[in-house]
């Protein structure tokens, strides 16, 4: 945390910089106010890296438009029903928003969009404390109607009105405040928890696209453990996520397991983890984090109670696979994150055999072609998956999964396995077997990869002999 004269300083410097100057000097040439708003001027108190420059202003989104056009190389006016302007000033993007006082009227999923009368208006109606303050420009004067300073010297999450109403206006601000607990490291105000769990119901109103992008940003942040927990605590998972809360399985007496729920975060910790040392990814990786939190949703369906106290969980993997797939299209997630998320459910469990005996080439092979391209994130999700307090045992899976991993390297250099094919395509099948296009074309290609995969690379001479012999045998 940055001393108020220090972060002053800092705001001062970044509002010389050539986009903001510029931006200043255009909207006080127009007779318009304007203010630099919410995250950047956080940050500079926090002492976290500026990356979004948010400004906000008495102008409407036509005379915004106006105003940056002649100093701006490019304008975007997508959000121009929200009152948001975007443009590019000086290199930098920058988005410019109309004084708002936006409303839900407790039915819809979309705001009302109502234009504000003043900076001051436009920061109360903010979602924390934290958030709603500015600093106006050209004069530098910093803009703090609800005492956000003091609450993000005390690391405190509040909303500047009553959470109820505040909450009434927009529901995901409930979720918004699990984001920031995660990121900031802030506690939530009692008076906002308690509003949180007695509103929860209220997050069915908003879109599952917003209530998406918000899983999301808090998946992405460094450490969104927290704010998971929050969600759960406050019944908002019950309504967004359930196949979380109901990892927490009641323990029968004579029978003992791992706490499922808590383990999962435990998980999700330990993937980040690896995410972050072992490199390859262009910043936070949402797809192993999801296949992370969603691993174990099996489990409660799954949950069988045997003699002497065993607990079993018969195809989880499976069972959880599809109940990834179903939770997050509802939550309208992306085909590919999909596809990517379910298929490394379904194979978080297939390194546990090799751990208890050691695995053929054939085998190997397998794996990666399972795997596919998600090979990397499996790597991470199953060594992460590892959460056994016996030290034994725990290095006695990660020594296994070394092994493997290195096996997959040797196998790759050796045969380019990552391109594992056949040895013959299907132009060279149709030509030895004088067949046209066709199933029995997809069944013999499928019987060379089966070959390729078990010996390895055949050689076009040995593939062609292998498939005669099939060939002249499928009537036997």
């Amino acid at each position: 945390m940055q001393s108020v004269a220090t972060a002053l300083t800092r705001l001062g410097d970044l509002a010389a910089t050539p986009p903001v100057s510029a931006l200043a000097q255009a909207f006080a040439a127009a007779g318009h106010e304007l203010a630099l708003v919410g995250g950047p001027v956080r940050d500079a108190f926090l002492d976290r890296a500026i990356n979004d420059l948010d400004f906000t202003t008495d102008a409407t989104p036509d005379q915004i438009l106006e105003i940056v056009k002649p100093i701006s190389d490019a304008q975007w006016d997508i959000g121009r029903a929200f009152g948001t302007i975007g443009a590019r000033v000086a290199g930098e993007m920058v988005e410019i928003t109309t004084y708002r006082a936006d409303s839900y009227d407790g039915q819809t999923r979309k705001p009302e969009v109502v234009f504000g009368l003043s900076l001051e208006d436009d920061l109360l109606r903010r979602d924390f404390t934290v958030n709603a303050l500015a600093l106006r420009l050209p004069g530098l004067t910093l803009v703090d109607p609800a005492n956000g300073i003091d609450d993000l010297l005390a690391g405190v999450l509040r909303t500047p009105i009553s959470p109820e109403v505040s909450f009434g206006d927009d529901p995901l601000r409930m979720m918004r405040a699990a984001r920031f607990t995660a990121q900031l490291g802030f506690r939530l105000d009692l008076d906002t928890a308690v509003a949180m769990e007695a509103m929860a119901d209220s997050i069915r109103n908003i879109s599952a696209e917003r209530v998406c992008e918000e899983l999301s940003k808090l998946l992405r942040s460094d450490s969104p453990h927290v704010g998971l927990e929050l969600l759960v605590e406050s019944g908002l998972f019950d309504r967004v996520l359930p196949e979380i809360p109901a990892l927490r399985l009641e323990v029968d007496e004579h029978h003992h397991h791992k706490d499922v729920y808590q383990h999962t975060l435990t998980v999700l910790d330990q993937a980040i983890g690896y995410e972050k040392s072992r490199g390859g990814f262009d910043g936070p990786d949402l797809i192993v984090r999801l296949a992370a939190l969603l691993h174990d949703i099996g489990k409660p369906a799954t949950r069988k109670l045997e003699p002497g106290g065993v607990v079993s969980f018969y195809h989880h993997d499976l069972v959880g696979s599809k109940l990834a797939k179903k939770r997050l299209r509802a939550l309208r997630f992306d085909n590919d994150t999909i596809a990517a998320v379910s298929k490394l459910i379904e194979l978080h469990l297939r390194f546990f055999g090799y751990s208890e005996g050691a695995w053929t080439d054939s085998a190997v092979r397998r794996y990666v072609r399972d795997a596919g391209d998600q090979l990397e994130r499996l790597h991470i999700l199953t060594r992460a998956d590892v959460t056994t307090r016996n030290r034994r045992k725990a290095d006695r899976l990660g020594f296994a999964y070394d092994d493997l991993e290195q096996r997959i390297r040797e196998l790759a250099e050796q045969e380019e396995m990552a391109a594992v094919r056949p040895d013959l395509d299907g132009e060279q099948i149709m030509a030895i077997l004088g067949v046209r296009p066709g199933r029995e074309v997809g069944d013999a290609y499928r019987y060379l990869l089966e070959q390729r995969l078990d010996d390895g690379p055949l050689g076009e001479e040995e593939a062609t002999r292998r498939l005669q012999v099939w060939w002249a045998g499928r009537g036997e």
